[in-house]
């Protein structure tokens, strides 16, 4: 199987104002970001709001996403949980999985497993699943309350060859430089957060999955491009170029900041579910003046 290599999107999942799911938003922001430059598409992550989404509408935007997608690009599909014999059962009861590159399967959360526990839970997952099933493990701490060290993540790539790859989002660079410096050549490691994405690459990073790139996706494709290209002064003009609104999409947190955005550039509204609340006015203004004055 190919390494995941380039920029990745963390889609969010549209609502119409009555909270129903907007099929037509999500279907247009997958053509936007597949005609601009985007290596593969994330279904169903954190950015998807995922946590408040019924399963018969998860299985109609895997179905969505799919048919928009047209079979062009690799779908990653958000598959997590903290009940290991659960995350089980959903992996073993998906029919078209196939249709998958991998599995994004994010550390357990609210319950604080010990270094083991996480390994024991992933461990778990491959030894209880569909053999041909790819994972790629998901460590975002300031979601989950703990943290997956180097150590524990290299424990896995070694010892399982079906986890493929991290996306590391702990925020912590020195962390990401630990893996990579002694991981096997084929596990990938995966930025997921954008605001040092550029390093992490130029540390010898595979890419990323990223929030901005469905908003920004042309900027951000090149941007990745030239950073795996080794050309950092290049890459870094675009990053300049557009870091402010990285920082505007995140000022009220995330999916509400690219929701905004997506609001703003025409693709879907910017509903979200509770307890999230809808950006701000102050917040859509920002943006706007964002986009009058660079573009």
């Amino acid at each position: 199987m190919k390494k995941l290599l380039g920029t990745g999107v963390a889609l969010v999942t549209p609502f119409k104002n009555n909270g129903e799911i907007d099929f037509n938003g999500l279907e247009k922001l997958v053509k936007f970001v597949l005609n601009n430059g985007v290596n593969y598409l994330v279904a169903l992550g954190t950015t998807a709001e995922t946590s408040t989404l019924k399963r018969e509408e998860k299985r109609d935007i895997i179905e969505c996403i799919s048919y928009s997608n047209y079979k062009k690009l690799p779908l990653i599909l958000g598959l997590g949980g903290n009940n290991t014999k659960c995350v089980i059962k959903q992996i073993n009861s998906i029919n078209n999985l196939s249709d998958f590159h991998a599995i994004l399967s994010v550390c357990p959360y609210y319950n604080r497993p010990s270094q083991e526990g996480i390994y024991q839970h992933f461990k778990s997952i491959i030894n209880n699943t569909n053999t041909e099933i790819k994972i790629i493990i998901y460590n975002v701490p300031k979601r989950t309350g703990s943290n997956i060290l180097p150590n524990t993540v290299l424990r896995l790539a070694n010892n399982f060859k079906n986890i493929i790859g991290i996306k590391e989002a702990s925020g912590n660079i020195l962390q990401s430089y630990k893996i990579m410096e002694k991981k096997p050549k084929n596990f990938s490691l995966i930025s997921g957060d954008d605001f040092i994405t550029l390093p992490i690459l130029l540390g010898g990073g595979d890419g990323t999955i990223s929030v901005i790139a469905q908003g920004i996706p042309n900027e951000i494709s090149k941007m990745i491009s030239l950073a795996m290209n080794n050309k950092v002064k290049e890459s870094f003009s675009i990053f300049y170029k557009v870091y402010r609104i990285i920082e505007l999409i995140y000022e009220e947190g995330n999916p509400v900041g690219i929701k905004t955005l997506l609001k703003t550039i025409n693709i879907c509204n910017s509903y979200v579910r509770l307890p999230l609340l809808s950006g701000s006015f102050f917040l859509e203004g920002k943006i706007k003046d964002f986009f009058k004055k660079v573009y």
